[in-house]
This record gives C-alpha cells, structure tokens and sequence, in this order.
C-alpha cells in the first residue's frame, strides 16, 4: 500500500484532499502520496494552533530537557524505525529513509548517508550548537528570560512567536540550521522542497518518538502561495533559493536568506610555492556533497601558478564520475529536475563564450558536460582558469562540483573577492591575516588547510538562529520585585 504523508498541524495528522503523488526521478511506480496545504488552511492554523498551542506545549519543559530530548532523538534518528505517513503505525527503516531520499532527489546512498551524519551530529551536539549561538550564555535564559553574565543579571525576550522555514530539496543537511530554535521555545513551521519530504518528517518523527511534544513542529506541504504565508506570518523566517530569492526577501529583516555562499580558498604569497600539499582541501572544499551546498568553494585565489592549480584541480575532480545511486563510491548527485540541469548547463555554456576563460577539465572530462544515468541527469565537475576577477564566472556557483581559478596579489583579495560566506585562508602572513580578520566581506573564516564544507557546530557560519530569534533588554529592580 502506497503511503501517504500527511500534513502536521501543531500535532494533529491532517489528510487533504489535494495530493501530489512522489515518484522516482528515473521513473517507476509512485513511493507516496503526500497531503497538500492551501494558504487558508496555513494562515488560519498560524493564528490559533501554532502560535498557541505550540507554544504552550514547549513552554512546558525546560531548555535542557527538549536539548536531553534532541540527543536522544539523534539514535533514533539515524538507526531508528520511525513512524511514516498518516497511519503512524507505519515504520520506516534508516536503509528506506535512504532509499527514498535517493529516489526522489537523485542524491547517491553515500551523500545521503553523509547528510543523515550531519543530522545526527546537529541533534547530539544541541547543547555545544546553542554554546556557540549565545556565546556561552547558559541554558537556564530560555527558561527565565534572565541569565548572569559577567556578575550581571541580563535579560532576553523571544522576538518570534514561531519560526518558519522554507527548505530546499539539493542538501538534507540544511535541516540542522531549524532544529537550534526548539530548545529556544520557538515553534517550528516547515515547509518541505517538492523532492524532499523525508528528511523533515523523518527528523519530527525521531523528536516525538523521544519525548517532543508534537506541537512543537508543523509540517506544510504547499506551492509557492503556502510558503509566502509562512515566511509572512510567522514572526522570523528562513527562506533557501539563489539570487532571485535573496533579492527579493534581502529587504525584510524578520526573513533570513540562505543563498549562494560564494565560498572560497585563497592561498598567500608565503604558501603558494607549496601549492601541491593543498589539493587534498580544494578537492573537498569544491566537491563535497556533489557541490550542492552554499559552503562549497565556488573560486580558488591565489598570487601565481593559478593554471598550474586548476590543471591538477581538474585531474582529481574528473575521477569523480557519475555510478548507480546504491555505488558505495558514488560521489556525484543527478539532477531530480532535468529542466535545472539543462538551465544550469545553457548558463555555463553562455558565460564560457566570454573571453578570458579557459575549461581546463576537457583534456580529463572530454567535451561533453551533461551525462545521463539511471533516468537522471548529471554535470560532470569542471574548473575553469579565468584570467580575471572581473570575468562573470567568477561571481558563478552552481549545483555540481565547478570552480574558478583566478591569480591576484594577496594585498588585494580582500578588496575584490566579493561576498564570501566561507573562506579557507592557506597563510601565515600576519598582514594578510589582519586583512582578512578586518574584512567584512568574510562571513566565516578559516586559517590553515580546512575545506569550506567542514562544519564546527560551535560556530555558526551564516547568520545567528539566537540572535535573530532573541533581543536583548535592560531589567533592573529584579531582585527586589522577587
């Protein structure tokens, strides 16, 4: 029997009438039917359920219970049965989480298993992710409103009466960027990408199972009209997509965008001449998780031997080739959207006719980018030498391992290289250092040979969930009013 996924109402299962039947990208019977929401239903649960009854469920526990439930539900998580569908005695296996997640986004079984690790180690590590956001603060702030600091009592209220959250489908990872704001006593609204309900409903279900109360998290399948009631009504939102989707919401302060990252490694004057010992970081750096996520280097910069690097950049990448999704070597994700894939690979083609840019991965990869398997469609990793910044590739981040590489002297990288969500900086030149410590164009900085896609949960890399869900005040007279 084909399972159907409901829709989450502040704990209570909900069958619609409109359904839209999820089948594998390559073809083949249908996996599920999932429940869709219409904007009236989302608006009207956002006023009564959510922003009551959520919240009265979480205020319930204290901050270091619903963390003691988050480590809990990382096992579950990642080798539990957990409820699926309407009928929640349903099971579903961690291999058949798997299974489906591949099906219906064409990521192999590695990255998919790779993703659920980034899962788990969100859930586990709560209590070190929430150090981090409130630089220390103790957990006792979301209970009271009030915490000591530095010998003084200082006060925060929640700015949000829910949080909205509309995801993508290219990376299940970027799950672990909502799950912080249960701890915090902030509800959480999601609305699923069209190819991956699974990850979400799967992370529901191993919080209840642990102890969640089921209110707390809301599940919305919708189209694009649900998903603008969401990120309007609920008091801050969290809102995945490209340029476009960045412009558009930029504007709204309750709205935190998560667009292109524009990651990069740069390599300084006193390192350069070593470049070898380094492939290992910009191999990882660009093609981790298939180049699918915004931490993922989009350009190298350094001060000379740049063709050199490209070349020997484009040799590693090459070996990376499409396999069936159940290889245990498969390293590359197809597109679930053929249109995306050809979109993707017109815009390439069209920026590659620019003078001043040579695709150094033909002489490895042939001519041909596009390769089809398994009914689904796959970019072959590419680098591109560029001979300036100034070329439009190099602002370019695509969904498939692709990278620039473009020379300039260190002094000036800070100055030109743009918004850059991470930045790997490979030097032990205290000048350039400073620069990049001073430069406000970095959102998170590494030193040393770390690829962009590594993740310290202490250190939160594109915005900050507390801050943008909590504001500061000034209390005085507390003792005494006690």
């Amino acid at each position: 029997m084909t399972p159907h996924l409901p829709i989450l109402r502040a704990g209570e299962r909900y069958q619609s009438l409109d359904v839209q039947t999820l089948c594998p990208v390559g073809g083949g019977e249908a996996l599920a039917e999932m429940s869709m929401a219409n904007a009236g239903l989302i608006r009207r649960d956002l006023q009564s359920r959510v922003h009551g009854d959520a919240v009265q469920a979480l205020a319930k526990l204290e901050a270091r219970e619903i963390v003691r439930i988050c480590e809990r539900a990382a096992g579950l998580w990642m080798e539990g049965d957990l409820p699926l569908g309407l009928d929640s005695a349903g099971r579903q296996s961690a291999d058949e989480y798997v299974r489906l997640l591949s099906a219906t986004t064409g990521l192999p079984h590695t990255l998919c298993r790779a993703n659920m690790e980034k899962v788990r180690q969100g859930l586990a590590e709560m209590e070190q992710i929430l150090a981090g956001l409130t630089r220390g603060l103790g957990l006792e702030l979301f209970d009271r409103g009030v915490v000591a600091s530095h010998g003084v009592e200082v006060g925060y209220y929640r700015s949000a009466r829910s949080l909205g959250v509309v995801l993508p489908s290219n990376s299940p990872g970027v799950n672990t960027l909502w799950m912080p704001a249960l701890p915090m006593k902030v509800p959480v609204v999601l609305k699923p990408g069209r190819e991956d309900p699974w990850t979400p409903l799967r992370i529901i279900a191993a919080l209840v199972e642990a102890g969640l109360p089921e209110e707390a998290v809301s599940f919305y399948p919708a189209g694009h009209d649900g998903a603008e009631d969401i990120l309007r009504h609920c008091g801050r939102g969290i809102v995945f997509g490209g340029d476009a989707t960045v412009k558009k919401y930029a504007p709204n302060p309750n709205i935190s965008t998560h667009g292109t990252g524009r990651s990069k490694v740069l390599i300084g004057e006193d390192k350069i001449d070593g470049w070898e010992q380094y492939l290992d970081c910009l191999e990882l750096s660009v093609a981790a998780n298939s180049g699918r996520s915004c931490i993922n280097a989009s350009a190298v910069v350094v001060p000379r031997h740049g063709r050199e690097i490209a070349v020997a950049l484009a040799e590693r990448l090459a070996r990376r080739v499409p396999l069936n999704t159940d290889d245990p070597d498969a390293t590359l994700a197809g597109f679930a959207n053929p249109a995306m894939a050809e979109a993707t690979l017109a815009a390439l083609e069209q920026d590659l006719a620019v003078p001043g840019a040579e695709d150094v991965s033909v002489p490895f990869r042939g001519k041909e980018f596009r390769v089809e398997r398994e009914g689904l469609n796959y970019l072959l990793p590419t680098v591109v030498y560029l001979d300036s910044d100034a070329h439009p590739l190099f602002e370019k981040e695509l969904l498939f391992p692709f990278a620039t590489v473009v020379e300039m002297p260190p002094a000036e990288m800070t100055a030109r290289i743009g918004p850059t969500l991470v930045a790997t900086a490979i030097t032990d030149d205290p000048a350039f250092r400073q620069d990049l410590m001073e430069c406000a164009d970095i959102d998170r900085l590494n030193f040393g040979p770390m690829p962009t896609s590594k993740v310290q949960w202490n250190q939160p890399h594109e915005g900050n969930l507390f801050e943008f869900l909590y504001r500061r005040r000034a209390i005085q007279g507390l003792e005494a009013a006690a």
